[in-house]
């Protein structure tokens, strides 16, 4: 019989802080997917829009933890915060600092779907955006509530987005084509 470990966060942060490109979700250590180039591309665009639509009004992180106490802490292609950034620069940013969190999703649109999102429901984050890179939609997900999104609302590449804690920002978030 295999054994099996389950960690919580301070004890996951000192065993694999030199690991790369590994997630702690509720107590287990995940192994991430490669990067591809549509995803890093994703990642660079929304990175880059974001940065240039919300200065001076939010923190942007790419691809940086997210500690969700007691047991998970994910790396979400993009967070972004509450400011300023210097109140993360002794601590990763916890739930209630997330204003927007978002998952781009090719080979892991199904781990994401079903390991992530309840996950971050559970932990109260009030809006995640799930870009569908193998269908070209973005699933955006508003109103956490008892693990689950209750609002869920697919766009097309053709639809812009606006984060909900930003309703005067529209962000043409899928590439042309």
């Amino acid at each position: 019989m295999a054994t099996r470990y389950r960690f919580r966060v301070e004890e996951f942060e000192r065993a694999f802080r030199d690991v790369p490109r590994v997630e702690l979700l509720r107590g287990e250590v995940y192994q991430m997917s490669p990067i591809g180039p549509k995803h890093a591309f994703m990642v660079a665009r929304l990175d880059d829009l974001l940065h240039e639509a919300l200065r001076g009004k939010a923190v942007v992180m790419a691809q940086n933890p997210l500690r969700i106490p007691p047991d998970s802490e994910p790396e979400p292609d993009l967070l972004v915060l509450v400011p300023p950034l210097d109140r993360y620069r002794d601590r990763h940013p916890e739930p209630p600092d997330v204003l927007l969190l978002i998952e781009v999703a090719d080979t892991s649109l199904e781990f994401d779907r079903e390991e992530k999102l309840p996950l971050y429901a559970e932990a109260g984050i009030p809006e995640v955006w799930l870009v569908n890179l193998k269908e070209n939609l973005l699933e955006v997900y508003r109103e956490p509530r008892e693990g689950r999104y209750r609002s869920i609302r697919l766009l097309s590449p053709s639809e812009p987005a606006t984060p909900l804690a930003f309703p005067e920002v529209s962000l043409p978030w899928a590439p042309s084509p």
